[in-house]
């Protein structure tokens, strides 16, 4: 039996997909900075997040521009928006940032507006 469980285990690991292993990267990240899972944040509470920013765009809104990043942490989505702002210097595609903030859900798409942040470091190449 333990030997099925083992070759299972390599099993599984072998066949799971290189998205199912970097969403198992970012949630252990996530978990590890003591950030909440985007895919357990409700609407109306302040939370915690961690995740790397998978695209950006600027969204006029009535007559100021608002600068939307989507971001992941392996467990969900949630799109940060700052609203004023068409670049923030160190706000990338690919980095990975922790946002703090009031979630709201606008048709139903988790939202924080004008978020605390911090950026992680860049890995030296």
């Amino acid at each position: 039996m333990a030997t099925q469980s083992r070759s299972g285990g390599w099993l599984r690991r072998f066949l799971r997909s290189d998205e199912q292993d970097e969403a198992q990267v970012l949630s252990e990240r996530s978990t590890d900075t003591g950030a909440d899972a985007i895919s357990s944040c409700e609407r109306g509470a302040v939370v915690r997040i961690c995740g790397t920013i998978r695209s950006l765009a600027i969204r006029p809104r009535s007559s100021a521009p608002a600068l939307t990043a989507e971001v992941y942490d392996g467990s969900g989505h949630i799109t940060l928006v700052w609203l004023g702002r068409r670049r923030i210097p160190g706000i990338d595609v690919g980095r990975t940032i922790v946002a703090e903030g009031r979630l709201t859900c606008p048709d139903g798409d988790p939202m924080i507006y004008n978020p605390s942040y911090t950026l992680t470091p860049l890995a030296r190449t």
